[in-house]
């Protein structure tokens, strides 16, 4: 192990990363593009996000001995290199679950909302039964949805108890919400997971959630499908092609927003945390970050929430969960955001993209967030308090 400070190099756009890494270390921060191999060479501990690729190209030759990514995927790090070259590698797996989940039940009130359609008595697909989609289906269900859980790989290890096929989900849901990991080969191999074929086995007019990785979307068949109505209607997060998706795709979805599902201040703050302590460990020492000052609510943090009328129909509770959560995280204006970059040389669709999420709005998980459950109609208690996972104030 090092015995000389540390030369840390790290993403500007990681959260607290000189305050959580500073005292182990000379740190230097840098835009994500600047991330060289030059930049690089003499670093012994390397910090990115997923839009730096870590790889030969990156590494050989340099001193770096520690690779951080402050992110729950590891398809942009050659994990199999770092390991012949004996380099310690930390990531942040359910960093950022709860960041997720609070983008996917945002979009769906909102796409619900706007067409004046009621979510409650749906059946939905949750696929990838992991940090996020574990999450996620309860949440689903609070809200009134019938689960249907697709994991084979849980399935294989605990039994089918409680899962279902992935071919049958797809017939049978009128939701279907993407949330496995990009796994490039093998029995549970992900890219283009949804192609063609998939697509014809989803329910006529079903809903398409993606917000895991851009390539377990085939783009083409489902701008197909989207076409010709057979998909109902279409929530990205992520693209193939990123940060230059097509945008004829794009223009066709019902919600878009530009890879950003995750990036809550308190999510990017836990993959602080996450690598901090996990380069700790790989130091030999003992402790971890003491974040809980930072994620206190900052006075640009506060909202007000307003609860409507009691609503008196399945459409109009929808909209009314909508209209609760719109001032915790307005999902509409990040679809706007993105569709401006519609325009424009696939170059500068790409610096937009990227731009949008370098810039990001702060955003906060919204169980920071308490309701009078006296102004709550008791027929949406199990909606809000576990659905949305909004707390119960406690009054005097």
């Amino acid at each position: 192990m090092p015995t000389q400070p540390l030369r840390i190099v790290a993403d500007a756009n990681i959260p607290l990363v000189s305050e959580a890494f500073g005292r182990l270390g000379e740190i230097e921060t840098y835009a994500a593009a600047a991330l060289t191999r030059e930049v690089v060479a003499k670093a012994d501990v390397l910090l990115v996000r997923s839009v730096t690729r870590v790889d030969a190209a990156m590494l050989e030759g340099s001193a770096v001995r520690f690779v951080g990514t402050a992110t729950i995927g590891t398809d942009h790090v050659d994990t199999a290199y770092l390991t012949s070259r004996g380099i310690a590698f930390a990531y942040a797996p359910g960093s950022n679950a709860e960041s997720v989940v609070e983008w996917v039940l945002a979009a769906l009130l909102a796409v619900a909302s706007d067409r004046g359609e009621a979510l409650a008595g749906r059946r939905a697909a949750v696929v990838g039964v992991g940090n996020v989609g574990g999450r996620l289906a309860p949440r689903l269900e609070a809200l009134g949805f019938t689960v249907l859980r697709v994991d084979p790989p849980r399935a294989r290890a605990e039994g089918d108890a409680g899962f279902v096929p992935l071919d049958e989900a797809l017939a049978r849901a009128d939701l279907v919400s993407l949330h496995v990991p990009l796994v490039s080969e093998g029995p549970d191999a992900t890219p283009h997971l949804i192609n063609t074929a998939r697509l014809a086995q989803i329910r006529p007019g079903a809903w398409l959630v993606n917000a895991s990785r851009g390539r377990v979307v085939d783009s083409r068949a489902l701008l197909n499908a989207i076409t010709d109505g057979h998909v109902g209607a279409a929530l990205l997060d992520v693209f193939e092609g990123e940060p230059a998706p097509d945008p004829a795709l794009v223009a066709r979805c019902t919600l878009a927003t530009p890879h950003i599902a995750g990036h809550s201040f308190d999510g990017k703050v836990n993959g602080t945390r996450m690598l901090h302590d996990a380069l700790l460990r790989w130091l030999g020492e003992d402790g971890a970050f003491e974040a809980s000052g930072a994620l206190e609510l900052a006075p640009e943090d506060h909202r007000t929430l307003v609860p409507g009328p009691a609503p008196d129909s399945p459409q109009a509770e929808t909209s009314w969960l909508d209209a609760l959560v719109r001032p915790l995280y307005p999902i509409r204006e990040d679809d706007a955001r993105m569709r401006a970059c519609l325009h424009g040389s696939e170059a500068e669709r790409g610096a937009c993209f990227t731009r949008l999420r370098a810039r990001y709005p702060r955003r906060r998980r919204w169980d920071l967030y308490a309701l009078n459950p006296a102004d709550v109609p008791a027929a949406l208690h199990r909606a809000v308090f576990e659905g949305l996972g909004l707390r119960a104030a406690t009054m005097p």
